[in-house]
């Protein structure tokens, strides 16, 4: 199937590894033209790495996604690259696990920032360019934890709640001007930041992360947990004109794990 990806225009953020850079990949794969960025000074070889895999376009940018200015100069320097942006993918690092007696206020202020006003502070800096083209794609990376809060992560529950919150009013506000805006909920899907979650589960049952993973898996009706590479073809498919009419829409990428009808 042709996803109508040649020759767009994408940013993919916290895109050195994990979900970000397997959304960059297939992205390239496709045809279209990728800035990543991340804090990391991998981002470089990430871009390295996934030209040579493609042949496409691949550009880095290096910037902290909590700060204002590194938000601002990544999507200038983007721009500068890409001339502008057919599809935005918003993705940052998950706030560390968690109970809430656990927590004190500081740690939700810098999960706030990681989570929420990332996301704020991307979309001021890339929409209006979008708007004035009259067009564009843009997926917010989330969990379905939105749909089924898991334990020990309360300051991921709450806030990926937020940004659902805020992909569905910019939906409504945006579609009238051409642009999509959908998110990507993943569950468990083997990345760097699902091992740190099975070694914290781990440590709090007295197990080890092999045993938790075979727990978790009893519960997905697939029998396994998601590979970056299938969920990097689902975010593809999800910002690309294949998905022309999907718009405001939560897309739950998870085995079957969330038992809610809706």
């Amino acid at each position: 199937m042709d996803l109508g990806l040649k020759d767009k225009t994408a940013l993919v953020t916290a895109a050195s590894r994990g979900l970000g850079k397997a959304a960059a990949l297939e992205l390239a794969r496709e045809g279209a033209r990728v800035v990543l960025c991340a804090r990391s000074e991998s981002v470089l070889t990430a871009a390295e790495e996934i030209h040579a895999a493609t042949g496409a376009g691949v550009d880095a940018v290096q910037g902290d996604l909590t700060k204002a200015e590194d938000v601002d100069r990544i999507v200038h320097q983007a721009l500068e690259r890409l001339g502008h942006f057919d599809i935005l993918i918003l993705n940052a690092g998950g706030p560390p696990p968690g109970a809430f007696l656990d927590l004190r206020p500081q740690d939700w202020e810098a999960a706030v920032q990681l989570t929420l006003m990332s996301t704020v502070r991307l979309c001021y800096a890339a929409l209006p360019h979008m708007v004035a083209r009259g067009q564009g794609s843009v997926v917010a990376t989330q969990s379905f934890t939105v749909k089924q809060p898991l334990d020990n992560l309360v300051l991921s529950n709450a806030l990926r709640m937020a940004v659902i919150g805020l992909v569905k009013s910019l939906a409504n506000e945006l579609g009238p001007k051409g642009i999509r805006v959908n998110s990507i909920n993943p569950g468990w899907t083997r990345t760097e930041r699902v091992e740190q979650l099975l070694s914290d589960r781990a440590a709090r049952a007295g197990t080890d992360p092999a045993a938790e993973a075979t727990r978790i898996t009893r519960e997905i009706p697939l029998g396994r947990m998601g590979t970056i590479e299938e969920y990097g073809r689902a975010v593809a498919w999800l910002a690309s004109p294949a998905a022309a009419f999907i718009h405001g829409h939560a897309l739950i990428f998870d085995g079957g794990a969330v038992r809610a009808a809706l």
